[in-house]
């Protein structure tokens, strides 16, 4: 009989995960919490407090800042952007400021999701990046989606309920979605560069044993009922409304106020037949629908619009093509051919150049010229769309 999994274990050899990428997926992935003692070890933070601070100031930041009255157990909660005179005055204890998508605004931070290349890209959604005072928390609560957390400095201790039957109730009248009651399995206390993996709904509290910061790599995903309404939504722009509910060979009715059985099977064979789409229709819907989750659209066209010679002749002086930051791309296999998306927008191209735009990685020119014509004119396209940018190699003059 195989024996219970490890919990914790230590980076070693196998880099973040402690252990093979198949194992973990095998294993872990969606099912166990994992702590990685020494992931990130040596940890180095990617921006400072006072980093994390000026961000939130931001006007497009989504942060908020999350206070705690210990005497009364009552949460307050405060949304950014903020002014740069809110922190200075904030008390030593019993406070957190989170901002999401730091990876959007800052390379260093982009930087930690290398690692997870184990996971489809469309999987990453961002980094929440939080700077928490000596006591602060976000209280006992769960999550909906996956999250790798990934200790900066100072310490957090981290109190999970690893339980298949952890109570889920939520409380009534806070300002956060907190549960009821939290009996931990587990409690630690994370070091620089260690990461706590959670799979979703796994009941979890963190608090802050002195001034510290943690990188949350969340990796959301959509409910069913976005699906749903998204799916339905395609469905209804590609439907002229010619078709409709018939009934023909039906029998009398027996009362004529009665939706009868024969009619609630004519209507679960249209609407399974509505939705009975093919590999390829349900990925072209797919690819549009999850590259515009959760995009807030600041991706915009640039100014001026560039044509292959002017293209080449930037990247001949070394700058690059990289995805914008807020650019959300993805790419399915279209026939024999694909189809590659940016923020639900699709353009044809061939599955290899899909592949290496869709990657995330920069193209220097020597990737560009490697490129197919076909894969060349989407490239262009998303330059001149603003889904790519061109921005010169980090650490040249």
């Amino acid at each position: 009989m195989k024996g219970a999994l490890p919990i914790e274990v230590r980076a070693g050899k196998h880099g973040v995960l402690g252990m093979p990428a198949s194992r973990f997926l095998a294993d872990y992935w969606q099912r166990h919490p994992l702590l990685v003692r020494g992931a990130f070890a040596p940890w180095d933070d990617p921006l400072t407090p006072e980093d994390l601070a000026g961000l939130a100031c931001e006007e497009l930041a989504l942060a908020r800042l999350i206070r705690l009255d210990r005497e009364r157990d009552d949460w307050q909660v405060e949304q950014g952007p903020f002014e740069e005179d809110r922190f200075p005055g904030l008390p030593d204890h019993d406070w957190t400021l989170l901002v999401q998508d730091v990876d959007k605004w800052d390379p260093d931070v982009a930087a930690l999701l290398g690692p997870f290349g184990f996971l489809p890209r469309w999987r990453l959604d961002d980094v929440m990046v939080s700077f928490a005072a000596r006591g602060g928390s976000v209280g006992a609560h769960t999550d909906h989606y996956d999250v790798f957390l990934i200790q900066g400095r100072g310490r957090r201790r981290w109190q999970i309920d690893a339980r298949a039957d952890a109570a889920q109730a939520m409380r009534e009248g806070q300002a956060l979605k907190l549960l009821q009651r939290f009996d931990p399995s587990h409690d630690w206390v994370l070091e620089p560069g260690d990461m706590l993996y959670l799979p979703p709904e796994v009941p979890h509290f963190g608090e802050a044993l002195d001034a510290c910061m943690t990188f949350s790599v969340g990796l959301r995903a959509p409910s069913d009922a976005e699906l749903l309404a998204d799916l339905a939504d395609q469905l209804a722009q590609d439907e002229d409304g010619s078709r409709r509910y018939a009934d023909p060979g039906r029998p009398p009715a027996r009362d004529p106020g009665l939706v009868d059985d024969d009619a609630i099977a004519r209507l679960r064979e249209r609407l399974r037949n509505m939705v009975e789409l093919d590999d390829e229709a349900l990925a072209t819907w797919f690819g549009g629908m999850i590259t515009r989750y959760r995009s807030p659209g600041l991706a915009a066209a640039p100014p001026r619009k560039l044509g292959e010679a002017q293209l080449l002749q930037r990247l001949q002086r070394g700058d690059r093509l990289r995805p914008h930051p807020f650019a959300r791309l993805a790419w399915v296999r279209h026939g024999r051919a694909a189809l590659a998306f940016a923020d639900g927008e699709s353009l044809p191209c061939d599955r290899s150049g899909a592949s290496r735009l869709c990657s995330g990685e920069p193209l220097a020119l020597a990737d560009y010229e490697a490129l197919s014509p076909a894969a060349r004119t989407l490239a262009r396209e998303w330059l001149n769309a603003g889904k790519l940018v061109i921005e010169r190699e980090r650490g040249a003059g």
